[in-house]
């Protein structure tokens, strides 16, 4: 390495070749090929070849019909004796070579244009009301611009829930972008065919739904970072005694989430949020139809069933047209336009909801059956006279 960049210099200042050879003490050969290379020499050796070339011609093969075929079919279908380890590495350096590109461009967004929807799943189990322990779904939304970001939880991944998330959230922002940016999530709608009821509850917003398309998160990146954010700083340490108490949390950490500087905005989200809010609808004059909604007639149970859940209503109310609406966090039941039962939600499955006013309503009802059943009223009869069965009869004419 020394001698090659002496030589090379020696040669710029105008030294002879055969000069150069005789100070340094090397053929002139050698000088001359320095004098003439254009790199650095280095030692090379021919490779010997590797196990994977005999079938390397099968597995391009392959990889041109199926580009995506995982290392472990094609191990499958050309017979691949050897570590699969090896496979896959000769697999990832081919398989470049078929797949189509798809670049993804960096993303500029206007004030006031969109507010990006997920749903996070923090991986902690939290107790419900029947005594298990499971994942419970959070509704999120953030702001694209200025990267405000609102949490609701809820209790399931129906479309009732998501729209009543989105209308709490909607409610929370104090105002309605103009776009909300959705994947496929199946309680909203896949492949641009919108669930029932999510056209109608966009149409009293006065907003559009934008779907992206499959394999598309960098289109939504925000809310994912947030979602990665919210596992490493919210999380750690946390225990929740409900979801009430997760929502409880949430709420006071995203004071402080909102309220930070933001590492790529150089700003605070809440400050920011500020001046979005003026490019922002007003929310509608009336509520749009979210949340639970069902008409059933009461039965003798004096019950009605909600997401796995019974709830009782007034017993007097038996065998009439009852309609059950429910939100996150209250069942109603109302009949003829009037109240008759009213509950906490309850988050689980197969739980019974008794109000003590209807059991004992129940019972009142039961008794006063029961009394009407055993002392029956005396039946009155018209009376008529002997001479009126004669005359009828035409006895003694």
């Amino acid at each position: 390495m020394h001698d090659w960049e002496v030589i090379r210099s020696l040669a710029r200042s105008g030294v002879p070749k055969a000069q150069i050879a005789r100070d340094l003490g090397l053929a002139r050969n050698t000088v001359a090929r320095a004098v003439g290379a254009d790199s650095l020499p280095r030692y090379q050796r021919s490779g010997r070849g590797s196990c994977f070339d005999a079938y390397e011609a099968r597995v391009r093969s392959l990889l041109q019909e199926t580009p995506r075929m995982p290392a472990t079919v094609i191990a499958e279908r050309i017979g691949w004796p050897r570590s699969g380890r090896l496979l896959r590495y000769h697999v990832a350096l081919i398989r470049p070579e078929f797949l189509l590109i798809d670049p993804a461009d960096r993303l500029e967004w206007d004030i006031g244009d969109a507010v990006q929807c997920d749903l996070w799943f923090p991986p902690y189990k939290v107790p419900l009301d029947d005594g298990r322990e499971c994942l419970v779904p959070v509704f999120v939304m953030a702001c694209a611009y200025s990267r405000y970001t609102v949490c609701v939880v809820i209790p399931t991944r129906t479309t009732a829930d998501l729209l009543q998330g989105m209308w709490e959230g909607v409610q929370r922002f104090g105002g309605v972008p103009r776009r909300f940016i959705w994947d496929n999530e199946s309680g909203i709608g896949r492949g641009n065919h919108l669930a029932a009821g999510v056209s109608g509850f966009m149409g009293v917003l006065g907003a559009t739904l934008k779907q992206l398309p499959p394999r598309d998160p960098e289109s939504k990146g925000i809310i994912e970072r947030f979602n990665r954010y919210a596992e490493t700083s919210f999380m750690p340490g946390r225990h929740f005694l409900s979801p009430q108490d997760l929502q409880a949390q949430l709420d006071d950490w995203m004071v402080k989430a909102n309220g930070r500087t933001h590492a790529t905005l150089h700003a605070i989200p809440a400050e920011m949020y500020q001046e979005e809010l003026t490019h922002f609808a007003s929310l509608p004059p009336v509520k749009p139809q979210c949340g639970w909604f069902k008409e059933v007639r009461l039965g003798r149970d004096y019950y009605v069933s909600l997401d796995g859940n019974h709830y009782s209503v007034s017993p007097e109310c038996i065998a009439a047209l009852v309609q059950v609406r429910a939100d996150l966090n209250t069942v109603s039941v109302t009949c003829k336009g009037s109240l008759v039962a009213k509950h906490r939600r309850a988050w689980g499955s197969g739980i019974t909801i008794k109000d003590p006013a209807h059991v004992a309503k129940a019972r009142q009802l039961r008794e006063k059956l029961r009394l009407i059943e055993h002392n029956p009223k005396p039946v009155l009869t018209a009376q008529t006279t002997l001479e009126e069965y004669d005359r009828v009869f035409k006895i003694g004419a």
